[in-house]
């Protein structure tokens, strides 16, 4: 048994499927955003910090790995140790042959060093890593933000532009209904070939301007598919919405980059502190040579042989104390200067937020008033129209106005807080 679907439920449910890719086909702001920071070849610099960072704290960490150290010597010299004169008389009455020690000695070894407690210098030391890579990160941040402003002001030109053309269009078919109702008064002899060229060329300069302006929108959105890495000449933008957000925290990457030199210079304080505290290790030493440990012994014969040595060493070296004040001074001194960029910053960022907002409002106010501009301007173009056709008035008056580009509704250097 075979079932037959009819084909109108097939067309329909082809462009039911069509309707709906094109509603979800829609690219918002935050999307182009994502994909232009993905794309942008800075990116790549996150991935060499982090590879920069793990390799720094590898060799932070084996620093607590035993360091062997090989060496080798020899040495002439013009005084050794030996018996006293008495001593030597009474072993030569014995029968015994004491050359003493030699003044050629000679030696290999091998020396071995365990780090106990180095005083928490490791330890200071990866967290300067820590913070230092992070502030680099921010200052990546940093950078990278100004690709969301670009990609902001390329996004909502579009968005305008497009705008636009829709407003230019709807003037087109306007005037093209004018014409076609000049040229049928030309024909009945109530309007004039001059009305009519008057009429024909206002339809060619907005069919110029429309030219121009998807022109410019194509531009636009190449350069936004050079960012992005996609074709974005035939992908729908979707209006974000035009709501002013309540909560006006400033949320900018510098902030980031600030909180990062703060906690990168409190790092470093700990290395200072760090550097007067003692140093305790393990040490081992093994070498093959001449004179040996037993000194006697050497003194009997010259024959090389094996020594062990081991033990605890502690070293604490207190040149850093002379610098130590002036150090923490200095580091005191950059903290106060981070905290006076914070403040300059948060300072500047108020004032163009609170302008910024000023503006928007004062747009919001003339919006308004364009919208009973635009009613008012509407009843006119249609008595003009009337008394047109009933030749009262020339083909003049019922020329719209029309302008293209309407500078007071842009923002000028727009930036997200």
């Amino acid at each position: 048994m075979t079932f037959r679907i009819p084909i109108k439920k097939i067309i329909l449910a082809g462009l039911f499927q069509i309707a709906g890719a094109a509603l979800t086909a829609q690219v918002t702001l935050e999307e182009c955003v994502g994909m232009a920071q993905e794309n942008y070849p800075l990116v790549r610099k996150y991935n060499l910090l982090q590879q920069t960072e793990e390799i720094e704290l590898s060799d932070i960490n084996k620093g607590w790995l035993p360091q062997i150290g090989v060496y080798g010597q020899g040495t002439f010299q013009n005084a050794v140790p030996g018996f006293p004169d008495a001593l030597s008389g009474i072993l030569d009455r014995l029968g015994a042959q004491v050359k003493g020690l030699g003044k050629f000695q000679y030696k290999a070894g091998v020396e071995i060093s365990q780090t106990i407690w180095d005083g928490g210098e490791s330890k200071s030391r990866r967290e300067v890593s820590r913070t230092t890579d992070d502030q680099r990160k921010a200052s990546l941040d940093v950078e990278l933000y100004s690709v969301r402003e670009r990609i902001e002001n390329l996004f909502f030109s579009i968005l305008l532009i497009e705008e636009q053309i829709k407003q230019a269009e709807q003037m087109q078919t306007l005037l093209q209904s004018n014409l076609s109702r000049m040229k049928v008064m030309k024909e009945n002899g109530t309007a004039m070939q001059c009305d009519v060229d008057m009429m024909e060329a206002q339809c060619l300069t907005v069919a110029q301007q429309i030219v121009m302006a998807k022109g410019n929108s194509q531009a636009y959105r190449r350069m936004l598919g050079v960012f992005t890495g996609t074709d974005m000449e035939s992908e729908l933008l979707k209006k974000p919405s035009g709501a002013i957000p309540a909560d006006m925290n400033v949320n900018r990457p510098e902030l980031s980059l600030l909180d990062a030199r703060r906690q990168a210079n409190e790092a470093l304080e700990g290395t200072v502190r760090a550097s007067l505290m003692p140093r305790i290790g393990f040490f081992a030493q093994g070498y093959y040579g001449y004179p040996g440990l037993d000194y006697f012994k050497s003194m009997m014969n010259r024959e090389m042989s094996l020594n062990l040595l081991a033990g605890i060493k502690m070293s604490w070296s207190i040149g850093s104390l002379y610098t130590r004040d002036n150090r923490l001074r200095e580091l005191r001194l950059s903290a106060d200067e981070i905290s006076v960029d914070r403040d300059i910053f948060l300072f500047n960022t108020e004032m163009q937020t609170r302008s910024q907002l000023t503006r928007i409002r004062t747009l919001e106010d003339l919006i308004k008033e364009d919208s009973r501009i635009v009613e008012l301007r509407g009843n006119v173009r249609k008595a003009a129209e009337a008394q047109l056709d009933n030749g009262v008035i020339d083909a003049t008056a019922v020329i719209p106005n029309f302008q293209f580009i309407s500078n007071r509704y842009q923002l000028s250097s727009y930036k997200r807080t």
